[in-house]
């Protein structure tokens, strides 16, 4: 009876094939979002952030 419920949502002719396992949807839906989340943010970061002032001043950063 179970095996009947979960084919009514089905489209006609549909071959579905096997499940994925736990560990697969963690990884797929949860672990490689996050994870490439955190490296664009880290790229951003790294690209964007404020540069160490050197000993010279650039008149085009700098107005005395």
């Amino acid at each position: 009876m179970l095996s009947q419920l979960l084919m009514i949502n089905q489209e006609p002719g549909a071959m579905p094939g096997e499940g994925l396992t736990a560990v697969e949807t963690f990884t797929y839906f949860v672990a490689a979002p996050v994870g490439l989340f955190l490296l664009i943010s880290l790229i951003s970061w790294a690209l964007t952030g404020e540069k160490k002032k050197g000993k010279s001043t650039s008149s085009i950063t700098h107005i005395e």
